[in-house]
């Protein structure tokens, strides 16, 4: 049997893979140390996630290890030689960065280091998989000519008709603190794969989302703004007029697409991974998406200040991810993903 490591197995992603490939018979093991709930406060708490999990997979193995614990990293793989590396434990807010730099670097990037350096020892063969941001772009995409809709931002340049590939640069622009660990992350995933050869994959995700996501304020766009219809809780829109775009994909899809990877992976793969045209949505636009599922009204306000290096559109390009692995393609819509969010919401009693 297969043996497959996810960090990040309580968050959002982390437990989709783990569900996924516990169905398709691999043997699943898990590392998570619920520093979400660190990050965030009770409101990012996963354990209920990690509870959920051990419910649902028989024989799943969690390992509570935090990844910047470098001996404690390099042990674990040694002793387990992982037929595949799902790297999803993250900090992940950009807004939070600011005020803990170095917990946010230290997790994002000497944490991916450390796990990287782990597999090149033990399993250099095992395909290395990183959820990494289409933040590693910093504010660039801001820049591109855009034009102003009624109820969102679109590009007005043809050259991105069909969103962002992965030829866009990253340098000279603003990433913030998140970006810029994340960036740091990116590249050495990238290198450990052309420079000592280890099959490795960047997925530059835009909106992850699903109904499994303990979504706050600073992290978690649709899960959040669900939750707050729900609760009748004020949402704080923060500038570009509500009409800032972000493709939204499903956890399912992503969990696929590393399915697609690890059965033909390849050497310093990147991939821009999102909803794509089809599944992206302004703020406004999800507001009246959420309205007609929950039948209540969003409370909220406006601030006409927008958040630093905060995209105005960001729509991702899949071309790529379409032609190297043609059996993958998006199958969860914008609405049937917001219908399953209010429904979790719901059940959470929300």
């Amino acid at each position: 049997m297969k043996k497959l490591l996810v960090t990040g197995s309580s968050g959002l992603i982390g437990s989709e893979v783990c569900l996924h490939f516990a169905g398709l018979g691999w043997e699943i093991h898990g590392l998570d140390n619920n520093q979400r709930a660190v990050f965030f406060g009770p409101q990012g708490d996963t354990r209920w996630n990690q509870e959920r999990l051990a419910g649902l997979i028989k024989n799943f193995h969690h390992h509570e290890l935090d990844i910047r614990d470098r001996p404690g990293v390099l042990d674990l793989l040694a002793k387990l030689k992982p037929d595949a590396v799902v790297h999803t434990a993250a900090q992940p807010s950009h807004d939070r960065a600011a005020a803990i730099p170095f917990d946010d670097f230290d997790t994002n990037a000497v944490g991916t280091l450390n796990l990287l350096e782990a597999v090149r020892r033990a399993c250099p063969e095992s395909p290395f998989v990183h959820l990494s941001t289409n933040k590693v772009y910093g504010d660039r995409p801001n820049f591109i000519r855009l034009k102003e809709l009624e109820t969102r931002w679109d590009y007005d340049d043809p050259a991105y008709a069909d969103g962002i590939a992965e030829d866009f640069s990253i340098d000279q622009s603003k990433h913030s603190l998140f970006g810029a660990s994340k960036a740091a992350a990116d590249i050495i995933v990238q290198e450990y794969g052309l420079y000592f050869g280890l099959p490795t994959c960047c997925l530059r995700g835009g909106c992850l989302t699903g109904p499994n996501h303990s979504g706050v304020e600073l992290h978690g766009f649709l899960s959040y703004l669900v939750k707050c219809n729900l609760e009748g809780k004020e949402y704080k829109v923060y500038g570009y007029k509500g009409k800032q775009v972000r493709d939204n994909i499903h956890s399912h899809d992503v969990a696929r697409f590393i399915e697609e990877f690890l059965q033909a992976p390849r050497v310093a793969a990147v991939y821009n991974l999102g909803g794509g045209r089809d599944n992206s949505c302004s703020i406004l636009e999800a507001f009246a998406l959420t309205e007609k599922f929950t039948g209540q009204k969003q409370v909220h306000t406006y601030l006409d200040e927008n958040r630093i290096g905060d995209h105005i559109c960001y729509i991702s390009n899949l071309a790529k991810m379409r032609r190297d692995y043609p059996a993958w393609d998006i199958t969860i819509s914008l609405e049937d993903t917001i219908h399953q969010i209010v429904d979790a919401w719901k059940s959470r009693g929300a």
